[in-house]
């Protein structure tokens, strides 16, 4: 088997970390935008803070931040990165709550992956913490809003039909 020119696969078709030590560190980053979508009553208790759980917004906050820091552990062909920074964010609708990561880096690859899980992770935190009284909601749309950094340079998100 040959390497195709697939950039994880070894000359014998092995899985492979891509080495980016030759590489200068650069400033990344990277934001990812996903939704729980929900009962509207479920929603005006997540704003209100009335979840009996807790404060949903904030545990799934932390969850968000930790998962952005965990990341190379999670996805396999990540590399670990000294991530400088993570924001996580939320909007509520009458119907979902998005959430909205950035993470930021200096480091020789992108933190795409960091604000993607970092976004899942909060968002599955938003279902865990209202399970017991919506059993409808549902985790979706979770999509690269942004990337800047790197070879490749910037990149936005533009057109999508479910913006």
């Amino acid at each position: 088997m040959t390497n195709r020119g697939l950039s994880h696969l070894d000359p014998l078709g092995g899985a492979r970390m891509v080495d980016i030590s030759p590489k200068e560190p650069t400033h990344r980053r990277a934001l990812a935008r996903c939704r729980v979508t929900m009962l509207p009553e479920t929603t005006a208790k997540v704003a209100n803070n009335a979840i009996t759980k807790g404060d949903v917004l904030a545990t799934a906050r932390v969850a968000g931040i930790q998962a952005a820091k965990r990341t190379a552990d999670l996805v396999p062909m990540c590399h670990p990165l000294l991530v400088g920074s993570v924001h996580v964010d939320f909007t509520i609708g009458d119907d979902f709550v998005e959430v909205e990561a950035k993470v930021e880096t200096v480091d020789r690859t992108g933190v795409e992956m960091e604000a993607m899980t970092a976004c899942a992770v909060a968002a599955l935190t938003v279902y865990d913490m209202c399970k017991t009284i919506d059993r409808t909601m549902s985790v979706g749309d979770l999509k690269l809003w942004e990337k800047s950094g790197g070879s490749s340079g910037a990149w936005k998100r533009t057109g999508d039909a479910s913006d």
